[in-house]
């Protein structure tokens, strides 16, 4: 069977926000301009900040969106100001590194209904914070050690901006992610849906407590809460997983009566291919390397870039069928 071609119904407006992405003018507004200097000089003993958060967000923000490093983004800063002829200091680059530890990211969303339940996907990537190029590692092979971390996303459906995201050690496991991402979102869920890396019992216990539809394909030898007779099982399964584990059982016999692919095509589970393509969206627009050394200022740099991603998938995002 031939695959379905699809048409690109916006073209117009989906290029024009394609190119307003890298508009300048778009990540340094008037906004950010006239609340540049921080305005609360009594909100704590000490000197007060010279510079808002905002000033900080958004010197990280173009930091980002242009791949400079901090000096860089000290002088594309001046350069900005002195063309717009605009009277403000600039924070130069060891105060842009020194305030991104303690800085708040704030995720830039969409506005929804209060009563109205989103269908989030989860994933799981990873970050490298220093290792060699891919070149010289194919060639000659691995010389020094590498290190990465796991960024675990939370990506709504329906608008596909990330609403949620946890940068965490190399050794924490995708499944955990889960409860990381839950406790960040304060909005109302109605179902979940990651890869298997998700089938754990505490998942569907937390999916039980938050009431929520857990959807993840079981492993392909599971076996029903009552096919599970071991002493090391009966443990896991006290009489709270089990009511837990209902919908659980209900997918294992449903896959044993239509099999894997087709049960994923019924249930929707092919849906969540919309988190793996954000993932190829931040990858391929800010890389896949965090730049800074601290873990304190990667969780920030992370964090920046959820937001980026956010910002222009609100300048429009294609429409096809």
């Amino acid at each position: 069977m031939a695959k379905k071609a699809y048409r690109v119904r916006n073209w117009r407006e989906y290029n024009e926000a394609l190119v307003n992405r890298g508009n300048i003018f778009f990540w340094f507004s008037e906004d950010v301009v006239a609340r540049w200097h921080e305005n609360d000089s009594h909100h704590k003993r000490g000197r007060p900040r010279k510079y808002s958060e905002m000033a900080i967000e958004c010197g990280l923000t173009l930091k980002a969106v242009y791949k400079l490093t901090f000096r860089m983004t000290e002088g594309y800063i001046k350069s900005l100001i002195k063309i717009l002829n605009i009277d403000v200091e600039i924070p130069d680059y060891s105060l842009l590194c020194k305030r991104q530890k303690t800085l708040k990211v704030f995720l830039s969303k969409s506005k929804v209904k209060p009563e109205e339940a989103i269908h989030i996907l989860v994933d799981t990537t990873g970050l490298k914070v220093f290792g060699e190029g891919e070149w010289k590692t194919r060639q000659h092979g691995y010389t020094k050690r590498r290190q990465w971390r796991k960024l675990h996303l939370a990506i709504n459906a329906k608008t596909q901006e990330i609403e949620a995201h946890e940068l965490t050690e190399l050794g924490v496991q995708d499944g955990d992610g889960l409860s990381l991402l839950m406790s960040a979102m304060d909005k109302a869920i109605d179902k979940i849906t990651g890869d298997g890396a998700y089938d754990q019992y505490k998942n569907y216990q937390l999916a039980e407590d938050k009431e929520f539809q857990l959807i993840t394909p079981p492993r392909k030898d599971a076996k029903l809460t009552k096919e599970c007779t071991g002493h090391s099982s009966q443990q896991k399964q006290t009489p709270q997983m089990r009511v837990a584990l209902k919908t659980r059982d209900s997918y294992i016999e449903r896959i044993r009566q239509i099999d894997r692919p087709e049960w994923k095509i019924e249930i929707g589970y092919h849906r969540r291919s919309l988190a793996e393509t954000a993932m190829f969206r931040l990858k391929t627009i800010l890389g896949n390397r965090l730049s800074t050394r601290k873990f304190e200022n990667q969780k920030v740099e992370a964090a920046i870039w959820c937001n980026v991603i956010n910002r222009m998938t609100q300048l429009g995002m294609p429409i096809s069928s």
